[in-house]
């Protein structure tokens, strides 16, 4: 049994923070929570002390198998360079890494042959260690799309990469062969950028046919749905057709914003990845002047988007692309204090990363402290909503998972 006693307390539903607080868990559960003065101290109970307590945080959209390495063709290097067996053993350690950052939750967003499916297993059998996992195996695609881009030789043949799919029934099959695969969640590319004409910065590939067989038959077996989205009439069409979750929109409307709220549909805006990009210069990413200019373009109005969500109501969950431009875990906090830049109360931001994301990985147990929940915890040497900065500092967080103090 464990006791922890802490000058503040932040259980993740957004009611405000208990002060001198105390929570038992036991048996990786959390049994109590409460004030110091009306629980005292159980017998036996191990004893941690510290400033405030958080759940364990969770990202919504991270890419384990691959390194954050900028350069695009250094990037798609890996995909050649790298055995899928070597992949999945380095994604164990992007997992560790993500997981002592106090991220005990992620949800991976595609990754090649499979593996991530395979790590997921490997964490929950004790294998190695790792957050809690929720893999949608490989992205469904069309040809030619945002996963199944062009620009490699003739003679190069990659194996399943992605899922490449064409037509309503080639979604179907796409969304079967990925969940006999083993796959929790859906992954499908409505929309992507587009610098063929810079005044309307993305496009639609997916038909509005294929959209909604593919949240049909997803749905239809017990997966919910997230999608990358630029921009433009696809987003809406998704979240009309069930979509559970929006990645980056970059270039959500007023009227697609009232949409998802109404729908209850959970905005990913991973400002982080577009914010990286400005780490590097144009020359490091292997930027064209068009693609840059998109970047500088998608990064003003990714702001704008947050704003309209944020206004509509809409729930909003944090997720850094970790993997894409970013390395996994000393970064993926900067997205909370990102969230704050763009109006959110810390409070308010700090729920995002525990329950709404949570909630968006079907994760009953975890994502808020209260009597029954698994006891994924983060004890911070600092106050998140006085400075919310302080949860990028792995050196002032101690993170639980199960109850179990991760080393």
């Amino acid at each position: 049994m464990q006791l922890f006693l802490v000058d503040k307390l932040i259980d993740g539903t957004g009611g405000e923070p208990l002060e001198q607080a105390a929570v038992v868990v036991d048996g990786g559960r959390i049994t109590t929570v409460g004030r110091q003065a009306d629980i005292g101290v159980p017998e036996g109970a191990e004893i941690r002390r510290g400033a405030t307590l958080i759940p364990g945080m969770v990202d919504v959209h991270v890419h384990l198998a691959y390194s954050g390495i900028a350069h695009k063709r250094a990037f798609r290097a890996e995909a050649v360079d790298m055995a899928y067996p070597l992949m999945a053993l380095r994604a164990a350690a992007h997992a560790r890494d993500t997981l002592r950052a106090g991220f005990t939750s992620v949800r991976d967003l595609n990754a090649p042959g499979g593996i991530i499916i395979d790590l997921r297993d490997a964490v929950n059998a004790g294998y190695v260690p790792g957050p809690r996992i929720k893999a949608c195996g490989l992205g469904l695609s069309v040809t030619g799309g945002h996963m199944d881009q062009p620009g490699w030789g003739d003679h190069v043949v990659l194996d399943a990469m992605t899922c490449v799919c064409n037509g309503p029934e080639g979604f179907r099959r796409g969304v079967r062969e990925q969940v006999k695969r083993g796959a929790d969640l859906i992954k499908i590319n409505v929309c992507v950028s587009s610098v063929r004409d810079l005044a309307a910065p993305y496009q639609q590939e997916m038909t509005d046919e294929e959209i909604q067989a593919a949240c049909q038959e997803a749905h239809m077996l017990g997966r919910t749905v997230s999608a990358h989205t630029s921009g433009g009439p696809a987003i809406a069409t998704a979240v009309r057709a069930g979509l559970d979750t929006v990645e980056h929109g970059h270039w959500i409307d007023e009227e697609t914003a009232d949409l998802m709220a109404e729908r209850g549909t959970t905005y990913v805006p991973t400002l982080l990845v577009n914010e990286r990009n400005f780490d590097f210069s144009k020359e490091e990413m292997g930027a064209t002047d068009a693609s840059w200019r998109w970047l500088e373009l998608s990064r003003e109005a990714k702001w704008e988007s947050l704003d309209r969500v944020r206004k509509a109501g809409v729930k909003v969950a944090v997720g850094t692309d970790a993997g894409f431009m970013l390395p996994h875990g000393k970064m993926n906090a900067i997205e909370i204090e990102l969230l704050v830049r763009g109006g959110y109360t810390p409070l308010e931001a700090v729920m995002a990363a525990t329950k709404t994301g949570a909630e968006a990985l079907d994760l009953e147990g975890v994502g808020t402290i209260e009597a029954g929940k698994l006891a994924d915890l983060v004890l911070v040497d600092g106050d998140p909503l006085l400075d919310i900065k302080v949860l990028q500092e792995a050196s002032k967080l101690r993170v639980f998972k199960d109850g179990t103090e991760v080393t």
